[in-house]
């Protein structure tokens, strides 16, 4: 006679086909931005499928705007809603929420594809498209999960909150509906594709603008203006110098792997408007990376003082200081203890599956992980199938067989951490 873990091994192995169509289903909705709600409509059906307890809101109440975490340029969030299945224990365990974001970003040049980038298409054990890697594979994942446990008969002490939300790719304002909204769990586990790896910890990040002034003239008389691309040079400059300073205070050993840990990306430059022309004006934006244990006042504060650094050594900056402004998307960072006993059941489930031991390293990128940590005060885990390195890329895909080992971690994971009922 087969046990619970027994069991639902044997159901996602069982029902691999039925996992890879709900995926192929999610992938084929196109859920960029400010069009979500196909994705949730499937998410949704499966969810009342599997019996869950829904809740199903808009968000943009409950103080989102107003609260000092949410950052984000969407003026309307009708329509594309957030979606939370719950499945209840019997009492007595501890509760588990399991998160995924349904937005995907665009897919960028269709050129640039095999096939369509919507496609779904399967081809030698991969399932391509937008959002297979990023992080639709990370969510059949765990609807998988709960519904090997539901379906084995197997009753869980703990609660398991299912979340699937909107804007993660934007700074995160799902999640923190969510949290607002009062769900929080005694642990939670986002699906992102880590290659498998393990992150208990995860930068944080945020967007800058940084405005650099000059002065006009004939590109024949270049002498008698100020280049405001050249003085942007020297910002751009001042920025590595920054960069190289903060990421040499990172001796965390969970970084070992990661070259940069924090970096300092320039994304975006935008200066002149005619080649005979001095720029008067260049406009810099990018990306700060903020390290795991670091608060983002702290992070703004040194680069506001790297450019005021910069003004005592250039005459013009210093009487033209750069601008600086936050906006877009921001991210807060995470950060658990390598050793608290969320990592402890995820790595032996793993070891049961995989028959090795898990990598457990620093997230390079920021998730809505440190949002469920550092507002709603739960211990995050970030774990999941799929290839980091499609993320975002033409061609994204998934390996399937890393979503079917991802479910029976996380199922494993689910029935140690809840604790099952007789």
């Amino acid at each position: 006679m087969q046990n619970a873990e027994q069991k639902v091994r044997s159901y996602i192995t069982e029902n691999r086909i039925k996992g890879t169509r709900l995926l192929q289903k999610l992938v084929q909705e196109p859920s960029v931005r400010g069009n979500e709600s196909g994705a949730q409509a499937v998410i949704i059906e499966k969810c009342r499928e599997l019996g869950l307890e829904m809740d199903i809101w808009e968000i943009g109440g409950d103080g989102l705007s107003g609260h000092p975490a949410f950052c984000s340029d969407r003026k309307d969030f009708r329509g594309n809603p957030n979606a939370v299945g719950i499945m209840r224990g019997t009492g007595g365990g501890k509760s588990m929420i399991l998160n995924g974001h349904i937005d995907v970003v665009p897919a960028g040049n269709h050129n640039d594809w095999k096939k369509e980038p919507f496609s779904g298409h399967i081809e030698s054990g991969k399932l391509y498209g937008r959002g297979s890697t990023d992080m639709k594979g990370g969510t059949a994942s765990l609807l998988m999960a709960i519904e090997a446990i539901k379906n084995s008969g197997i009753k869980l002490k703990g609660d398991v909150i299912f979340q699937s939300v909107i804007e993660e790719e934007s700074g995160g304002a799902g999640s923190l509906a969510a949290v607002l909204r009062g769900y929080k769990a005694d642990g939670a586990i986002i699906p992102e594709p880590t290659n498998m790896k393990m992150f208990p910890k995860q930068q944080g990040s945020m967007w800058f603008r940084i405005s650099v002034k000059g002065k006009g003239a004939h590109g024949g008389t270049r002498y008698e203006g100020v280049n405001a691309i050249e003085k942007a040079m020297l910002v751009i400059d001042r920025l590595r110098v920054l960069e190289t300073i903060r990421n040499e205070r990172i001796t965390d050993p969970f970084f070992d792997s990661i070259p940069i840990p924090i970096p300092i990306n320039i994304g975006k430059l935008h200066s002149g408007d005619w080649p005979s022309s001095v720029p008067d004006l260049a406009i810099i934006e990018g990306r700060m990376g903020v390290a795991p244990n670091e608060n983002q006042d702290h992070a703004r504060q040194e680069l506001l003082e790297a450019l005021i650094s910069l003004g005592k050594e250039d005459s013009w900056l210093s009487e033209h200081l750069p601008e600086l402004e936050w906006f877009g998307a921001s991210w807060l960072p995470g950060d658990l203890d390598p050793d608290h006993e969320l990592i402890r059941i995820l790595s032996e489930s793993f070891q049961a599956v995989k028959d090795r031991s898990p990598l457990v390293e620093a997230s390079p990128w920021a998730t809505d992980g440190g949002i469920l940590s550092k507002v709603g005060g739960i211990p995050v885990v970030v774990f999941g199938p799929g290839v980091t390195e499609t993320a975002h890329q033409a061609n994204e895909y998934i390996k399937l067989e890393d979503v079917f080992e991802a479910a029976e971690i996380i199922a494993l994971s689910l029935l140690k951490w809840c604790g099952t009922s007789e």
